[in-house]
């Protein structure tokens, strides 16, 4: 093994057991403030919206997955490190207002949820984003990948922040609320209300990805936090100022969602696109048929392609011969990028040699049958 894939390695290790360790004080804290029994309902309440993000993430992740560790590393930054920077610097700030004799009213209120939150939550996910981007950068392609990596950092944010809303609520804390009103509101309305904002901070971190060093993504990080945090600071606000929030809620959400969903759909094909265009390059020299790039640059092809083999009992080989395609696709596109500092030739031969070794085990596959 390479010094430097050992290296990444250790550093992978050392940063997981440090996440690990943030984690058992975060759920530590939790199990003190709220009690055992009810932090443990708590949290099977919060694996239902937890569980409907995760199924929308796994969507828009189809194309092209991430590896599943920086996934996990991800979603573990969200729900330990990002709660305790928020956790650490609301404590900081309630010591601060003692000891400034600031009492509670509407301006501390509005500080709290509107500016507070919004900057230090967003900046707090932010940051695990900038590290992934940091240690993964041949894994960081483009603004899809930006979006997936920032909607898993902040379902986990979102699951953490959900046991303890839930658990003040089921605990009958003042001021928490009923907690069917809580569940509804947090768990089936506004389930993707965290993705919604991290995501605008992936998304433009995986564009600036294509060009950007990584002390050049620190230039990008302050302007991919500025969506993010104005759309968290207009979520939180409402609760503030909007008397109807239903209402308001089904006016004004609900078109943004379906706006960002429709951002998601147009990447989506972006993806598509970069595939079709540089296997269509590949083509040109022999190593794919016409009929096997309109097939793998589809989703409808794709499941065409992986029924049919799937008949012929090679269909876990023809899914592999799919993954390794679309990677091959993305190598190239690294490397018309001008990313060699980070492989991207390299990347290139490994994956032509992939696409080689699963072509063999694909020979006994008899031709798709035509339309």
């Amino acid at each position: 093994m390479r010094t430097r894939s050992v290296a990444a390695v250790a550093l992978a290790v050392v940063g997981f057991i440090v996440l690990a360790l943030v984690l058992l004080a975060v759920t530590t804290y939790m199990l003190a403030f709220l009690g055992a029994a009810t932090f443990l309902y708590a949290a099977a309440l919060a694996l239902i919206p937890l569980a409907i993000v995760m199924l929308g993430i796994r969507w828009i992740d189809r194309w092209e997955p991430e590896p599943r560790g920086a996934l996990v590393f991800a979603f573990l930054w969200g729900a330990a490190a990002s709660i305790a920077i928020a956790l650490v610097f609301d404590l900081g700030v309630q010591l601060l207002s003692d000891l400034a004799g600031i009492g509670e009213g509407f301006e501390t209120l509005f500080f709290s949820l509107v500016v507070q939150a919004p900057v230090v939550e967003e900046m707090a996910k932010g940051l695990g984003i900038l590290i992934i981007f940091w240690s993964l950068r041949r894994h960081f392609d483009g603004p899809v990948d930006g979006l997936v990596y920032g909607a898993m950092v902040a379902v986990g944010f979102a699951f953490t922040e959900n046991i303890q809303y839930f658990g003040l609520a089921l605990a009958g804390a003042e001021g928490a609320g009923d907690v069917g009103q809580v569940f509804v509101l947090r768990g089936l309305i506004s389930p993707f209300a965290h993705v919604m904002f991290t995501a605008c901070t992936g998304i433009i971190i995986g564009f600036a990805a294509r060009s950007s060093s990584k002390p050049g993504m620190l230039a990008w990080f302050v302007p991919g936090l500025i969506p993010a945090i104005v759309l968290h600071a207009f979520w939180n606000g409402a609760t503030l100022f909007v008397r109807d929030f239903y209402s308001y809620y089904f006016t004004v959400q609900v078109p943004l969602f379906l706006v960002g969903l429709a951002i998601v759909l147009f990447l989506r094909q972006q993806e598509q696109a970069l595939t079709r265009r540089h296997l269509a390059e590949y083509a040109a020299v022999g190593w794919f048929s016409a009929e096997e790039v309109a097939l793998l640059s589809t989703g409808a092809g794709r499941r065409k392609g992986i029924a049919w083999a799937r008949r012929h009992g090679l269909g876990s080989v023809y899914q592999r011969f799919t993954r390794d395609a679309t990677r091959l696709a993305f190598a190239r596109n690294r490397v018309v990028l001008g990313r060699e500092r980070i492989g991207a030739h390299g990347d290139e031969a490994e994956m032509l040699a992939e696409i080689a070794a699963v072509r063999a085990a694909l020979a006994q596959l008899p031709p798709l049958p035509r339309p």
